[in-house]
């Protein structure tokens, strides 16, 4: 069985990962693109830029964020179906650059990723 889960892209990189793919819309700063060492960036599942901004990553926002972010996700089953593809075959590791491992749109993701059938 393999296994999903989330890391800062300023983490180091190991065997583990499997799959690493970068879901920010944005690219990180101070990463050189060769050091991130990722097998994708995949922008079609990040939260539009209008989401992004209203929550600028406000814990109190939270919340509501994710409640947009689950619905933004709703019109992207098909890309879902294809990473979660990528997850049937090794371990898929969800990249992202935000400062707070509590509240980002990568937890949301992977928890969508979970419940894709």
């Amino acid at each position: 069985m393999y296994r999903a889960k989330i890391k800062r892209v300023y983490d180091k990189p190991e065997k583990t990962d499997g799959y690493r793919m970068l879901v920010d819309r944005l690219w990180p700063r101070g990463i050189k693109k060769e050091d991130a060492h990722l097998d994708e960036w995949n922008k079609e599942l990040c939260p539009s830029t209008a989401l992004r901004k209203a929550f600028n990553h406000k814990e109190e926002l939270f919340e509501m964020f994710a409640l947009r972010y689950r619905e933004e996700l709703t019109g992207k089953e098909e890309e879902l179906h294809r990473v979660k593809a990528i997850l049937d075959h090794q371990n898929l590791t969800l990249i992202y650059a935000a400062k707070d491992p509590k509240i980002n749109h990568a937890i949301i993701l992977l928890d969508v990723l979970k419940n894709v059938k």
